[in-house]
């Protein structure tokens, strides 16, 4: 299952050097706009200590972390939806990912342009979020058009599809969140196939000078608009983010303790992109590989097992089945069985987060 993440923002917000950061991918990161032409693609594991602390018992031969796959997309500008700057052409990227990290500037340094002259975050965000409705408008107005031919037959189901459509059109053009009417099946049926912009979930990224990751003003105005977006926030410095990247992994946890840091920010992003996609993580442990899986929360035991092979699912018989907590606290699965909280879990039965599974399937 692959996950996609879209980096968006104004040219010279820090974007492409936190998307090398996060890929050590070596996307160009220069003064001046547009230097990113082509949509930089990187694959991230996510970081996750339970994976060390179950292969420490386990001691298998390979350790396969779940990652997320992040998308670098060139900077958009005020007309893009009209072709502005590179125009229409990375609008479309955007289409094809599954949530968007939107990188703020929030620091001054006169010795890096700023597009509109000045730093203002509410407004970058602000320019941003009003091209992304207006290539959405756009979509919408089209799919008005073809849906308005097609219910001339009475059909009741175009009939209700056209509806849903007039109404999702009226209310991004009265700056209404997209996210609200997201509340019924057949209105996501409607609009999915659109892959309405507005509609991805966002993870604000206020990037910060190197001394004021504690914040500032900038970045307590951004919180409260990502608030009203119903969003999250992370403040990170690309700059350090980017030195942190280059050192030596082993160098890192004495690094961050140096500068008061529990974690790096970038663990904090492509946390914050896990947790917005709404996924969750489970484990297969044993002495050929301990393996951190990825699937949507509320996913049953048979769509797990579909996740690690397709046959896995089709013949699902039954799922061994660990907590994590019991997982490590009774030092692995032989201790946990003799405990009795091996359990073995059925076709209806809903994962939790960080379940230890072993399927057993028949085709």
């Amino acid at each position: 299952m692959g996950f996609r993440c879209g980096i968006v923002g104004l040219p010279n917000v820090g974007k492409s050097t936190l998307f090398n950061a996060l890929t050590h991918a070596g996307a160009q990161a220069e003064n001046y706009p547009f230097c990113t032409i082509d949509p930089n693609v990187g694959i991230v594991e996510v970081p996750d200590p339970r994976l060390q602390k179950i292969s420490a018992l386990v001691n298998p031969a390979k350790l396969i972390p779940t990652a997320i796959e992040f998308v670098d997309i060139a900077g958009l500008v005020a007309g893009a939806s009209k072709g502005e700057g590179l125009g229409n052409r990375f609008l479309a990227h955007i289409r094809e990912v599954d949530a968007i990290i939107h990188v703020v500037r929030a620091f001054n340094d006169d010795d890096i342009t700023h597009v509109s002259g000045h730093v203002d975050p509410i407004s970058d965000a602000g320019t941003i979020e009003t091209e992304l409705a207006l290539a959405d408008l756009e979509t919408l107005e089209r799919a008005i058009e073809r849906t308005s031919k097609a219910a001339k037959t009475g059909d009741k189901k175009v009939l209700r599809e056209l509806e849903i459509l007039k109404t999702t059109h009226e209310a991004l053009s009265n700056d209404t969140q997209i996210a609200a009417l997201l509340t019924e099946d057949e209105v996501i049926h409607a609009l999915k196939p659109l892959c309405l912009l507005t509609a991805k979930p966002v993870v604000y990224v206020a990037n910060v000078a190197e001394n004021e990751l504690q914040g500032n003003e900038k970045v307590e105005a951004l919180r409260k608009h990502a608030a009203e977006a119903v969003a999250q926030l992370v403040v990170v410095s690309a700059a350090i983010e980017q030195e942190i990247s280059e050192i030596d992994p082993s160098d890192r946890p004495s690094f961050l303790e140096d500068l008061g840091l529990d974690e790096s920010g970038l663990d904090k992003v492509i946390r914050a992109g896990y947790d917005l996609l709404g996924l969750q993580t489970f484990f297969t442990a044993g002495p050929k590989e301990v393996r951190a899986w990825t699937v949507r929360r509320g996913a049953t035991a048979p769509q797990a097992a579909g996740e690690i092979h397709t046959d896995f699912e089709r013949g699902f018989i039954r799922a061994e089945t660990i907590a994590y907590d019991d997982f490590i606290g009774l030092n692995g699965e032989q201790g946990a069985r003799e405990a009795g909280r091996l359990r073995l879990e059925g076709k209806e039965y809903v994962l939790s987060d960080g379940d230890i599974m072993h399927f057993r399937f028949n085709v």
